[in-house]
């Protein structure tokens, strides 16, 4: 390693110092930790509604629409975009002070004067989120809709004699039966969002924009290895935690949307094995 690191190595006494450095002492890391967090929330909760709708839409046999695979291929077309190129073409549509969202504004008589949408916090957080939720809700509705044409018809058939309409038949049947295709969605969605890299990489120039608004994990652990000090211990040590909270919240997940039938099933089966083990010994 020597000529690739630009000072001495040292071993910690303490071995778990970067750690502690990380989440006590270091303001950065603990910004890109909740704008992560942030960005996923405001990004997916729109994503996986628009997904679903959609899906109600597409499978719906009584609307019969016609047209579906254009449909389809319009709505999935941001996500094969390359995200070095959406993410030149959002800025180029807010750059400051001239830029088509800035010309669209002042025709309209929204504003006089140009506006730097990209200084604001809160407006470069939302647009990174659009983004986000523009590239990706396409890719979510395919999985959604392969994972509906695989339920059995009969269940959509006996929901339809007992009188259900189109709504009572998304709720009750649909979306129970979507439960292993829905955590897939989430648990990909969620280490995706704690991935965050080339929109916020990219976006906005310095890569963070305004006062760390849009600083993620993934920059910050790119800014630590790869830009000035090269430390490539915190780097390594904030990978670390991100893959401990990747895992503990697929955990979360795994329980929370556990079926709940099948563990009381299990659960009683294993009550009646202790049992007749117990009823065997007494014999």
């Amino acid at each position: 390693m020597k000529g690739l690191i630009p000072k001495p190595i040292h071993i910690l006494d303490n071995p778990f110092q970067n750690f502690k450095d990380l989440l006590f002492d270091n303001v950065s890391f603990r910004e890109s930790l909740g704008n992560t967090f942030f960005l996923w929330i405001i990004n997916f909760i729109p994503q996986i509604a628009l997904a679903l709708l959609l899906t109600a839409w597409f499978t719906n046999k009584r609307l019969n629409l016609k047209g579906q695979g254009a449909f389809k291929v319009l709505l999935y077309m941001p996500n094969i975009i390359t995200a070095s190129t959406i993410a030149v073409l959002f800025s180029t549509l807010f750059a400051y002070p001239m830029g088509p969202v800035n010309s669209l504004f002042h025709a309209l008589g929204i504003s006089d004067a140009p506006i730097n949408f990209l200084q604001d916090k809160m407006t470069a957080r939302g647009i990174v989120g659009f983004i986000q939720f523009w590239m990706w809700y396409g890719n979510t509705m395919i999985v959604l809709i392969a994972g509906v044409m695989g339920i059995n018809p009969a269940l959509f058939e006996a929901a339809s004699i007992d009188g259900a309409n189109a709504v009572q038949t998304f709720f009750r049947v649909t979306l129970p039966s979507l439960r292993t295709i829905m955590l897939y969605t989430l648990i990909t969605s969620m280490i995706g969002g704690l991935q965050m890299f080339d929109i916020p990489q990219l976006f906005i120039t310095p890569a963070g924009g305004p006062d760390n608004a849009t600083l993620t994990t993934s920059v910050f652990i790119y800014g630590q290895a790869f830009k000035g000090s090269y430390m490539y211990n915190k780097a390594a040590a904030a990978s670390m935690i991100m893959f401990v909270i990747a895992a503990a919240m697929s955990a979360l997940l795994f329980y929370l949307m556990r079926d709940r039938d099948a563990s009381k099933f299990k659960k009683q089966q294993k009550k009646l094995k202790k049992a007749a083990k117990a009823a065997a010994r007494e014999a």
